[in-house]
């Protein structure tokens, strides 16, 4: 997979892009990221890219040219007519674990971040294939959301985690949040690791998991259980957790 971020600021993703999961990824050609400077396919000596809002306002709003330059260049640079184009917008749709497995299925992916008061409105209507949110809140630009896009996205590349296991039982996969972890010591300051995680039957450590992941999942996101598809078992595990919470 091939990821091209439009910024006006390349130099914050050099730690994202160099370290950990997604650094690795990279250095092992799983996936290529290129980062491209907005400022770059800009024509004038002082290299504007924003400019004052047609009708009045606070703010700046980023300019049309540039960023529709830069997008036919990656295009061009690919070979294709078009390419899946995302602008990290606070009025995008929701981006959550399903949005994600979605982005993880495109060979190539463009991330528009945008800055100051927003983006020209044409880049919305004629450029872009979608416009992403992540969350309910207004950052200075839409850098951190792009790097939560990519390294959201990333980690579900096929090879990119050491096991395929580990993706399986995160948080949100399913829809359900995941169970308790614990690892040595089994007691800490009096505090004791579940008996039932130290008894080796993996049997009933693997029922009590699902029963934790049901009952965290009720208590901490209900929106998420009211959306969950629940067999009768797992009915009857979370209905036994909270009767022993009771």
């Amino acid at each position: 997979m091939r990821i091209d971020i439009l910024t006006l600021f390349p130099q914050m993703f050099d730690g994202l892009l160099s370290c950990s999961i997604v650094g690795r990824a990279m250095e092992h050609g799983l996936v290529d990221v290129k980062l491209h400077d907005i400022r770059t396919y800009t024509h004038d000596k002082h290299n504007i890219v924003d400019d004052y809002p047609y009708g009045g306002g606070a703010g700046m709003v980023l300019k049309t040219e540039p960023i529709f330059e830069a997008v036919e260049s990656v295009s061009g640079e690919l070979g294709l007519p078009s390419v899946p184009t995302v602008l990290l917008s606070p009025q995008g749709r929701l981006f959550n674990q399903e949005l994600a497995r979605e982005l993880a299925s495109c060979q190539n992916l463009v991330l528009i971040c945008g800055h100051y008061e927003g983006v020209d409105e044409r880049v919305a209507e004629h450029l872009v294939s979608d416009e992403i949110s992540i969350g309910d809140y207004l950052l200075s630009g839409g850098e951190v959301a792009a790097m939560v896009v990519v390294d959201c996205v990333i980690r579900l590349l096929p090879g990119v985690l050491g096991s395929e296991a580990s993706l399986a039982e995160e948080s949100h996969i399913g829809g359900l949040l995941e169970y308790p972890q614990y690892t040595r010591p089994a007691v800490y300051r009096g505090w004791t690791v579940p008996e039932i995680l130290l008894s080796g039957d993996h049997g009933e450590i693997a029922r009590w998991r699902r029963q934790q992941s049901l009952l965290r999942t009720a208590k901490r996101r209900p929106d998420l259980m009211e959306k969950a598809v629940l067999s009768p078992e797992d009915k009857r595990l979370l209905s036994e957790a909270f009767e022993i919470k009771s």
